[in-house]
């Protein structure tokens, strides 16, 4: 099964995609947005070309978690698969270091911290009881983050 991991944001969305089978998810992509149904259509473009048969949503305390409930609500009517939300704490703080940890270069990171936050939501969700049990693998030229499920 093919998961989507949502790291939601005002103005960005961090997106990693998981596989039950393979058992790894890697990020995917960060996109930006001036209003949330271009948000929604652009996530959505992206759940249809990858197959993704259940999405995640990382989400946090406070006003940005209502805004993220209202997005999640809107994006699941719209894609039709299962949606649910996954607590995101710390996720950013913990991509940064195991970004920095793999040699991924500053400005990559910048660019994908989202999509880096992402990646840790689904790997949350697929069991994951513990960061220390994450494996990172760098892509030669590319230097991805691609983490492990247990």
């Amino acid at each position: 099964m093919r998961i989507l991991a949502i790291d939601y944001g005002r103005k960005k969305i961090g997106l990693a995609i998981g596989d039950t089978e393979t058992r790894f998810a890697e990020p995917h992509s960060v996109i930006r947005f001036n209003t949330l149904e271009e948000a929604i259509n652009k996530v959505s473009r992206v759940s249809r070309v990858s197959k993704v048969s259940k999405v995640v949503i990382g989400i946090s305390e406070g006003k940005m978690a209502k805004e993220t409930k209202e997005f999640g609500k809107r994006l699941e009517e719209k894609l039709g698969v299962p949606l649910f939300f996954q607590d995101e704490t710390l996720t950013t703080q913990e991509a940064q270091e195991l970004s920095i940890k793999a040699g991924i270069k500053r400005k990559k990171r910048r660019e994908l911290e989202d999509a880096y936050s992402a990646t840790l939501i689904n790997y949350l969700v697929n069991g994951g009881i513990s960061l220390g049990l994450i494996f990172l693998t760098l892509f030669s030229d590319s230097k991805v983050l691609r983490i492990a499920f247990p």
